[in-house]
């Protein structure tokens, strides 16, 4: 059974902030189950056992290969999507305003993220 496509899945995502009005963002490859070749914040899906904060702490640290400074719960929403395939995905997201240390950032997954790039809201 498949998180998201046979039950709805849960995820953590992260907005990461370096403090100074600048949030990252990667563009997600074309190996990713959904959304290749979109601009995307972070995230991943909740492993059982752990809390939302714990589940967030260690995809950041898989994605960006950085520590969480500071998180705020943003709230939660509903994400659906559609696979490569066309078919139907159900997730409810736990959202979080993360601080992190810019310098520490690096592309932890290449895999799934092509690049990785810092924006300011107006862009």
């Amino acid at each position: 059974m498949k998180k998201g496509v046979d039950f709805t899945g849960i995820s953590t995502v992260f907005f990461c902030h370096d403090g100074q009005g600048n949030i990252l963002m990667h563009k997600r490859s074309q190996n990713c189950r959904d959304e290749q070749g979109n601009w995307d914040i972070g995230g991943g899906g909740l492993e059982f056992g752990l809390s939302p904060e714990e589940n967030l702490r260690k995809e950041i640290m898989e994605e960006y290969g950085v520590g969480v400074i500071e998180c705020s719960l943003l709230g939660h929403r509903n994400v659906n999507r559609k696979l490569v395939d066309g078919t139907p995905t159900h997730w409810i997201a736990f959202d979080y305003l993360v601080l992190v240390d810019r310098n520490k950032i690096i592309l932890g997954d290449p895999d799934k993220m092509e690049v990785i790039e810092w924006f300011t809201l107006d862009k």
